[in-house]
Formats: C-alpha cells, sequence, structure tokens
C-alpha cells in the first residue's frame, strides 16, 4: 500500500521509538508471541531493557485503566455500585497521563 510507505517515509520516529510503541501495544493485547519477536528487534535496535520495560509498564498502565472503565460501565448497566478505583492510571476520571 503506497499510503503507508509514504507516512513511513516521511516520519520522524526513529526505530527505537518504533519497536517500543509495538512492544506496548503487543503488552496491551497479551500477546507474548509478537512482544517476544519484538524483544528481540529491541534489542538489535539498541533499545535498553529498561526503555523496554518503561513501554511494557505504560501499556499496563493503560490497560488497566480501560479495564476499569469497563468495570464501571457494566456495573452502571447493571445498576450495582463498582468499587471504587480509579479510571485512567490512577487519575481519577481525568485524561490518563501516563506518559
Amino acid at each position: 500500500m503506497t499510503t503507508t510507505t509514504v507516512q513511513a517515509k516521511d516520519s520522524q520516529l526513529t526505530d527505537k521509538v518504533r519497536v517500543l510503541i509495538a512492544i506496548g501495544a503487543a503488552t496491551a493485547a497479551n500477546c507474548i508471541p509478537c512482544f517476544e519477536h519484538l524483544f528481540e528487534k529491541a534489542q538489535t535496535a539498541g533499545v535498553t531493557p529498561a526503555d523496554i520495560q518503561g513501554a511494557s509498564d505504560i501499556a499496563g498502565q493503560v490497560k488497566k485503566g480501560a479495564h476499569q472503565a469497563l468495570t464501571n460501565s457494566i456495573a452502571e448497566l447493571i445498576d450495582i455500585e463498582a468499587a471504587p478505583v480509579a479510571i485512567g492510571c490512577d487519575t481519577g476520571n481525568q485524561p490518563c497521563q501516563c506518559v
């Protein structure tokens, strides 16, 4: 697809940033094979273990917030009180501030 190729050429994202984004997505999707594949790519690209852990932690925080939002919505629909847990990385009802 030429549109994707053009966007990639114009992108300012480095290979390290791209692989960290992908690691975050793999973490959020619970895809172990993807994470393992991307871990190898990250090592080849020179990404530090701390950055890999950071990307994975951020994805986990976002996923936690999304899960709590779903839990709250289900509780509202079935008319019960949800457990008082913050939405969006422990920021209450404010936008996610993981990064």
